[in-house]
């Protein structure tokens, strides 16, 4: 098995295990992850989560739809003691 029929073999239910064990650094079994382990963790979640659309990837933050301010309505900050 190559590595991309592995990749192609990573269910959600795998993805949410993978995050899971990278997040508290042991496997469900309570088994700690080696350095190895983690980094190959993360470069599968990285590569599951590219497969997904754009909204759906993790850290993904839609754009604003109005500004927040615009230059000419600058505030100055006023601070209460």
């Amino acid at each position: 098995m190559d590595l991309q029929q592995l990749l192609n073999g990573i269910t959600p239910e795998i993805y949410k295990q993978l995050q899971r064990a990278v997040e508290i650094g042991k496997w469900s079994d309570g088994r700690s992850l080696t350095d190895e382990q983690k980094s190959l963790c993360m470069q599968a979640i990285i590569a599951y989560d590219q497969r997904q659309p754009e909204q759906q990837r993790t850290g993904y933050v839609p754009p604003k739809s109005t500004e927040c301010a615009t230059p000419d309505t600058e505030q100055s900050v006023k601070w209460k003691h």
